[in-house]
């Protein structure tokens, strides 16, 4: 199960991340989500457990515990939505960006 995590305190490390969901059952992946320019946590991450009994359990535990002074907030994650491709370039007035 794969499983998203959010209001996370931004010097949270994914070791502690998976110390803390390792208390519930095997955890397969951590990864706390980053700035692509900065390289700081965007304050959320994604948690996957092979067990769903064991995350289901993860989940309920976690949700609304404190962690650093923040009340976490834990959840199943949903699918990836398609998104369209955005355009940073767009043509402009006959420009065309090669």
């Amino acid at each position: 199960m794969n499983i998203y995590v959010s209001n996370l305190d931004y010097k949270i490390t994914e070791q502690d991340l998976k110390k803390l969901f390792s208390e519930y059952g095997e955890v397969s992946s951590v990864k706390v989500i980053t700035d692509y320019n900065t390289g700081y946590s965007r304050g959320f991450a994604f948690i996957e457990m092979p067990n769903d009994a064991e995350a289901q359990k993860a989940i309920e535990k976690v949700n609304g515990a404190p962690l650093n002074n923040r009340e976490l907030s834990v959840q199943v994650a949903r699918p990836k939505e398609e998104r369209p491709r955005r355009d940073t370039y767009p043509e402009r007035d006959g420009y065309k960006r090669y």
